[in-house]
């Protein structure tokens, strides 16, 4: 199989193309560098070499840029050159087979899951709780499990917030203290999500991962664009959102081990806002997917601008790495260089850290990993220009892409199914409708089950809600129709 041309290596006069091999594109990567030195540009090349050799691609479009992927770019006289000087004689603008997805419905496909399928761990990252109120998150899906209740909305988790908090003192014996303060934190919390727009992601139809794993009848890899422009000014949710898809594929996908190329390669930008004041639990889960998705033949590739943004147990998970130009005006600079030029294989014809802040844009340090996994020495880089535009598009180019889509109409309609919140206002419902039975009617009933012998024995000995008071005057009732009877009876023998 044909590797992906990145671009050509100029750290020598006589240095040639760099490529990355699609049997090691399951090895990982980072695309790294400061705002405005040809990031996204990379990641548009990324995404085409895997969609023209099969592999499906899915990518968030943070400035709304990475949409240029669905439209043919424009044969400038600058970019012919360029492609003919890196060695792509056959150059010439094409667009790539796409699907888009927003959270939100408006620019994509709706993407919905289930609050079950979240779990409580990336529920309360979501909702930003604390250890004691992920505790009653905790206790709260444990109660769904247990009485047979599913939480697909957040409709659903919040009458069985209801249910807790009414109970609260029989769940706290039963499960755990459970204040109530903590439910209502937690309420709260619920409301601000929906007032982002965060309820339209939990429901049904929910997305299947195959959705995302496409393919169209010439063999070319669907890349699925999740338009996250709003979506990231919520990064809790952004990156949760992210993480649980990433563990979906984790779980759903079989063991596969090393392929000819990866199933699907998912790019992850803004990298550092899935690392950010994330608890030691959530990091662990995250190096755990990284390590091992791999064997499930998915490539992650992290873009952040400072290689440091990814925590050391990931960034080491990382085998393939496209490094921009870093900027080092403030310590922080400084350090990210020293940082990324460390984690280059050397090259004895380049000065890694002094390269890194000389670097102009559209160009890179790249290192690959060549055949057996041995990474190559970095090289100075000019980066391919994609096929594609470079830029955003119009409303009715992203219209028509959408009516075109192979999943059109499957998740664009809402499904709201009998759930947690359906069964539990029905129970209220009957629940009510006995409080407000008369009196009157409930003897009647009484009656009816039980009989004119039911009733005169209530009437005699009581009921167990009468057998206090009535039951006294029963007996003496009882006592004085003996008496008349006895008397009855002796009167008649002194008659005779």
């Amino acid at each position: 199989m044909d590797p992906i041309l990145l671009g050509k290596a100029v750290t020598t006069p006589d240095a040639g193309p760099v490529y990355l091999l699609p049997g090691l594109g399951n090895r990982h990567g980072l695309v790294a560098g400061a705002t405005g030195t040809g990031k996204t540009v990379t990641l548009m090349t990324l995404a085409e070499g895997f969609s023209r050799i099969g592999v499906p691609v899915f990518m968030a479009d943070v400035k709304g840029d990475v949409a240029g992927l669905a439209v043919a770019g424009t044969a400038s006289e600058a970019l012919q050159a360029r492609a003919l000087d890196i060695g792509i004689p056959d150059w010439a603008p094409a667009a790539s087979p796409v699907v888009f997805w927003d959270l939100y419905g408006e620019l994509g496909h709706p993407v919905r899951t289930t609050v079950s399928e979240v779990g409580p761990l990336l529920l309360s990252r979501i909702l930003e709780l604390n250890d004691t109120q992920s505790g009653v998150l905790d206790i709260v899906f444990k109660l769904a499990d247990d009485r047979g209740l599913l939480l697909l909305d957040l409709a659903d988790l919040r009458a069985l917030l209801g249910v807790v908090a009414d109970e609260r003192k029989d769940i706290s014996t039963r499960y755990g203290l459970v204040s109530a303060q903590s439910v209502a934190a937690i309420q709260r919390a619920l409301l601000r999500l929906e007032q982002d727009g965060g309820d339209r992601f939990f429901g049904e139809p929910a997305l299947e991962l195959s959705d995302l794993m496409r393919t169209t009848t010439d063999g070319r890899g669907v890349i699925g664009i999740l338009a996250a422009d709003q979506l990231v000014l919520r990064p809790r949710l952004y990156s949760t959102f992210l993480l649980w898809l990433l563990s979906e594929l984790f779980e759903t996908l079989p063991e596969v081990g090393d392929l000819d190329r990866p199933k699907l390669v998912f790019v992850f930008d803004e990298a550092h806002l899935l690392f950010d004041d994330a608890p030691r639990a959530l990091q662990q889960r995250i190096e755990q997917v990284v390590r091992l998705i791999r064997s499930k033949g998915v490539g992650v590739y992290f873009c952040s601008q400072f290689p440091d943004d990814v925590p050391g147990a990931v960034l080491g998970q990382l085998g393939n790495r496209v490094q921009h130009a870093l900027r080092a005006y403030t310590p922080r600079d400084q350090k990210a260089v020293r940082t990324a030029a460390e984690t280059f294989a050397p090259n004895p014809a380049l000065d890694v850290a002094a390269t890194i802040s000389q670097l102009a844009t559209g160009e890179a340090l790249v290192s690959t990993l060549q055949h057996k996994g041995v990474p190559m020495p970095v090289e100075r880089t000019l980066i391919a220009p994609p096929r594609c535009r470079m830029g955003g598009i119009s409303a009715d180019e992203r219209a028509r892409v959408r009516a075109g889509s192979p999943i059109a109409g499957k998740y664009d309609t809402p499904v709201n199914r009998e759930s947690a919140a359906e069964l539990l206002a029905s129970r209220a419902q009957d629940a009510a409708a006995q409080a407000r039975t008369p009196p009157a009617q409930t003897a009647r009933e009484a009656e009816a089950e039980g009989g004119v012998g039911r009733s005169i024995n209530e009437f005699l000995f009581g009921t167990s809600r009468r057998q206090g008071a009535v039951q006294a005057a029963g007996k003496q009732a009882v006592r004085t129709i003996t008496n008349r009877i006895v008397r009855n009876l002796l009167g008649g023998m002194r008659v005779r």
